[in-house]
């Protein structure tokens, strides 16, 4: 079993699944000092040819994963493979004593996350999932705001992430020489059963439930992230999805265009809030294509990708009153008792203004994708986990989900977010 690292030692790492976010993930990662590529494994011979022209000749290529982790020298495995395998080869990494940074959303059926705690906390070993979120200082600052105060309390959040492009709608491109030859086809429909030969579900995979998990999977476990780091939220109680396959009509089985409408329960630390998530693959070409918005009692904070508006407006000192239809009378009498219990004030400049509005960004060189992995490398040399462990990783993927659940049954669906299992 490989040693923890010291603070000047060379952490020796992996990737499994070599596509898009795997190639990302591994070029982020070689960019932090005393990290090191060792080894990479991928079921299209192509993505392994590409693998040594990026990083060397000299690197291990491999389409069987279990010949990585069964290598003493590797210390770390990143996963970015189709989200089928992201449980699997997380737990096998595990019990084989490496640290493991798995792409969200960690695992692509909700009953998979518990294996994959209990492995964590077996083997000690560390786990962090993939959503940057969880070290954007603009979300961090978003929690200390809020916990301050700064937009009252809490009812109402809205979060969406829209595309427009094709490649946004995951139409990826296949390799003019792809076939069951260049590709492990058998290996990579191993989880779900034996299916035809098709290139399409091994490269766009995410458009097919038997490989990936949709919108949800892929787009609103960042959304959660980001939320569940604002609120320190364990989860929400209920949720209930709409939507269809409005535009892109390639024979894809998931939506384009979702609606989710989420409900999170009061707790110590703030009161229910109902949370919305939109995501539209076809959305007009519009400029707004993310944001968390947060809907207090006195005010609404804006979070985007690199900036934070917060809009305060207080709450009004006084009810006022609907009284013209009363008797002229009555008007006055009320108006004398009214006036009483609530003194006529002279507005100050501050009242005067119908919104104070603050703005943060954070330093230009933050890169919360970077930040991530540096959280990552620090927790593998230091041993103390970062926060977005295996016990996080469920409580953003059960309730995303669990909004595919009642997508395609058509229900609300409840979830504990406590226990993290659906409730019958």
């Amino acid at each position: 079993m490989p040693q923890k690292p010291s603070a000047n030692d060379t952490i020796q790492i992996a990737t499994i699944g070599v596509g898009g976010m795997g190639s990302g993930d591994t070029n982020t990662s070689l960019s932090i000092p005393g990290v090191k590529l060792v080894a990479v494994a991928d079921l299209y011979d192509g993505r392994l040819q590409r693998a040594k022209e990026r990083w060397g000749n000299d690197i291990f290529t491999t389409r069987d994963y279990r010949e990585i982790l069964n290598r003493r020298d590797i210390d770390v495995v990143l996963i970015g493979t189709p989200d089928h395998y992201h449980s699997r080869i997380s737990v096998d990494a595990l019990n084989a004593g490496k640290d493991v940074y798995c792409q969200k959303p960690m695992v692509q059926k909700i009953e998979q996350g518990h294996e994959v705690i209990d492995a964590q906390k077996r083997t000690g070993r560390i786990l962090q999932v993939g959503s940057q979120y969880a070290s954007s200082m603009v979300f961090h600052k978003a929690k200390e705001l809020l916990a301050a105060g700064a937009i009252g309390e809490l009812n109402m959040v809205e979060a969406w992430l829209d595309r427009n492009t094709a490649v946004g709608a995951w139409q990826y491109s296949i390799p003019p020489d792809a076939s069951t030859q260049t590709v492990d086809w058998d290996r990579y429909t191993a989880p779900v059963g034996k299916r035809d030969w098709d290139a399409k579900k091994f490269f766009r995979w995410r458009n097919y439930q038997d490989f990936g998990t949709g919108v949800a999977g892929d787009l609103y476990v960042h959304l959660l992230t980001g939320l569940h780091v604002v609120t320190n939220s364990k989860g929400p109680s209920k949720i209930y999805s709409t939507g269809g396959t409005r535009y892109w009509k390639d024979g894809r089985d998931v939506a384009d265009v979702t609606l989710s409408l989420v409900d999170y329960p009061k707790t110590a630390e703030h009161p229910e809030f109902t949370l919305c998530l939109r995501v539209n693959f076809a959305s007009g070409g519009v400029t707004d294509a993310f944001g968390v918005r947060f809907v207090g009692s006195e005010g609404v904070m804006n979070v985007g990708y690199s900036t934070l508006t917060v809009n305060r407006r207080p709450r009004e000192a006084e009810p006022g009153y609907t009284v013209n239809t009363f008797p002229k009378a009555v008007q006055e009498q009320f108006l004398k008792d009214y006036r009483a219990k609530f003194p006529e004030q002279r507005p100050n400049a501050d009242s005067m203004r119908p919104d104070k509005e603050d703005v943060y960004t954070p330093p230009r060189d933050h890169v919360p994708h970077l930040e991530h992995h540096r959280n990552f490398y620090s927790a593998v040399r230091t041993r103390k986990p970062f926060f977005e462990d295996a016990t996080f990783g469920l409580r953003t993927a059960g309730p995303a989900l669990l909004c595919n659940q009642s997508y395609y049954e058509r229900r609300i669906c409840e979830w504990d977010p406590v226990s993290m299992t659906r409730k019958a």
